[in-house]
């Protein structure tokens, strides 16, 4: 049976303008129909949602992040990237139990849910905990392990990462995609990497990878290999497969040559990169030069939200500043990189990002009755400018109703939070 959702003010994605009152019937997982005015079909519904003050537009697509890291909000803050990982982050990390990792995933879900988006990637361990919450609470999830590629870990990563791509892939009516997440060139040296793009090909699975988060990484492998990570990654042909590269901060004109030569898309975490001093990647030129520009919060430990239209606004806003360019980068374009662009990064370009017949269900209702969304001159620039997380009000995804009205209809909210104070007790004693 079909669902219908009426008047609604609909923002396709597809084209940079928006019909002011349309509909959109739903089917299974996809989107049957989409017009503007009145729905004057004869199908019968199941479910009709009437979406008046409301705006129809796809769900966000978080390119990069490590879920479960929200267990570490608020406990490293202020630190420079090595100090806040080894001296804060991975130690806490050492003592995290797979059913820690499952609390911390979903409360990071629920917050997702709650403020509109509808796909995230994750690279972190205990990545059957991660797979299991997504497929109990309704979201699509990119999912990789994270692979360290120093001795006995690397072993280790190895063969939990082959069996979690065999189990999960495709799971979940499809929801569940998985990639091969080596860290980065830092903690895998190139043996390793090799061994890596191997087991892709074999799996037939993409990679994505920290790449050129900081100085003082490109710093480290020019005196290391005598190229920039970029460079290195084109030497052990990890770019010959499928590659999801996030941050790119510190990347010169040839590496973003590089990157659009082998297709590698980018995960754009403008907060995070700022809040670790990393710095603010070239975004500008890489879109000039025809590389996909995706969004991502990363991890709650270094964000500390998971809050896709702060990051919208952030990119929307910062490389004006940095460019002294107030058309750098558009309202519309860091919609796009939230949504179709952020879903072609993450390998999911069959028709996921946008509201057109065919496309996949994934779409979220926001609150348009609100203050800042007057006068009514521009949806796009409101929804990027002024447009707030919390006028997510519904989300629908794969073509099923997850959050209505504001609540998550697939999760206990006030579970979570009291299992996520016990696994924090523990874990901070």
């Amino acid at each position: 049976m079909a669902t219908l959702i009426k008047n609604a003010t609909i923002l396709t994605m597809t084209e940079e303008s928006w019909m002011d009152k349309g509909y959109i019937v739903l089917e299974d997982n996809r989107i049957q129909e989409v017009g503007s005015g009145d729905y004057t079909g004869t199908q019968p519904m199941e479910k009709e949602i009437d979406a008046s003050g409301k705006v129809a537009m796809p769900g966000l697509v978080n390119t990069h992040g490590h879920a479960a890291m929200v267990l570490l909000r608020g406990y490293a803050d202020d630190l420079p990237l090595m100090e806040w990982l080894q001296t804060k982050c991975w130690p806490i990390e050492d003592k995290m139990t797979e059913e820690d990792i499952y609390w911390g995933t979903q409360l990071a879900i629920l917050e997702m849910l709650k403020t509109g988006t509808t796909c995230f990637t994750d690279m972190y361990f205990h990545m059957d905990a991660v797979a299991r919450s997504v497929e109990e609470t309704g979201i699509r999830a990119v999912l990789s392990r994270g692979m360290i590629g120093f001795p006995q870990k690397g072993e280790q990563a190895i063969a939990e990462s082959r069996a979690f791509v065999k189990k999960w892939n495709g799971a979940a009516n499809g929801r569940i995609r998985t990639l091969l997440g080596p860290h980065a060139p830092y903690t895998c040296p190139p043996d390793y990497l090799k061994r890596v793009v191997e087991l892709s090909e074999e799996l037939n699975v993409p990679l994505q990878i920290h790449l050129s988060e900081t100085s003082g990484e490109v710093e480290g492998c020019m005196a290391e290999h005598g190229c920039t990570p970029i460079q290195l990654m084109e030497r052990v042909d990890l770019f010959q497969r499928p590659t999801l590269a996030a941050h790119c901060v510190h990347v010169t004109d040839e590496d973003i040559d590089i990157m659009a030569r082998y297709d590698v898309r980018v995960a754009h975490n403008p907060d995070s990169n700022l809040k670790l001093g990393s710095g603010v990647a070239p975004a500008v030129k890489m879109l000039q030069k025809g590389v996909t520009v995706g969004l991502g919060t990363d991890g709650a430990a270094s964000n500390n939200n998971l809050d896709m239209f702060e990051e919208m606004r952030q990119a929307a806003m910062i490389h004006k500043g940095v460019g002294l360019d107030p058309i750098a980068v558009s309202a519309f374009k860091a919609l796009q990189m939230a949504t179709v662009d952020g879903a072609r990064a993450v390998f999911l370009e069959e028709k996921l990002g946008t509201l057109q017949a065919g496309a996949i269900a994934d779409l979220i209702l926001i609150d348009y009755n609100r203050p800042y969304y007057y006068p009514r001159h521009n949806l796009i620039a409101h929804l990027v400018y002024a447009g707030q997380s919390g006028d997510v009000t519904d989300v629908i995804i794969d073509g099923k109703l997850v959050v209505e009205n504001r609540k998550v209809l697939t999760m206990d909210e006030e579970k979570i939070y009291r299992e996520v104070e016990t696994v924090c007790n523990r874990l901070f004693s």
